[in-house]
């Protein structure tokens, strides 16, 4: 079966998916949040198989999400940085592993969000730049933007239609703490 290639699909979505939605890059990048650089301590930690790490490592600097940096001539071997589009993906980050924790982790939180000048476990929200309020399902809803195909629109809907009620869920528990 062939697949098709996200990264021309006009869906930031889609596109995100494509640069790092297999679990060894997201892993990858979540040991370069811990301070991971060099290839060996990257195969140490994951235990991936040679190959596999070098392509995904290769694949993120070529996505503009990690930068190779030499650390020695003889041999040549380099290290990997996390660049400034890899520093913004942390929020992905924090966000997949609060959903994992509350959702995936019966036995407990295996890791958490420390706020660093008081220690207190903070939880992290997704919220508005502009107004800091949490985003919500209730009263957020996703529109076209003005690069939308008329594909696009027509699924999304008139955004003066855009629906006011979902179907009650739990509502999440109030948090603190931002992304």
């Amino acid at each position: 079966m062939h697949r098709t290639p996200l990264n021309e699909v006009p869906c930031p979505m889609a596109r995100g998916v494509e640069r790092v939605g297999d679990s060894w890059t997201v892993l990858i990048m979540r040991e370069a949040f811990y301070g991971v650089t060099r290839f060996d301590e990257f195969q140490k930690r994951l235990g991936i198989a040679p190959n596999i790490l070098t392509r995904r490592l290769n694949a993120l600097v070529q996505d503009g999400l990690l930068a190779r940096r030499p650390y020695s001539e003889h041999p040549p071997r380099s290290e990997y940085v996390l660049t400034e589009a890899g520093r913004e993906f942390r929020p992905v980050l924090l966000a997949l592993m609060a959903w994992g924790n509350r959702h995936l982790a019966s036995e407990g939180a295996a890791v958490q969000l420390v706020d660093r000048k008081s220690g207190r476990v903070v939880q992290p929200i997704l919220v508005d730049a502009a107004t800091g309020d949490p985003i919500t399902i209730e009263d957020h809803y996703i529109a076209p933007g003005p690069a939308a195909s008329d594909g696009l629109r027509a699924r999304l809907g008139n955004t003066a239609g855009a629906p006011t009620e979902f179907p009650q869920s739990e509502p999440a528990p109030s948090v603190a703490g931002t992304l």
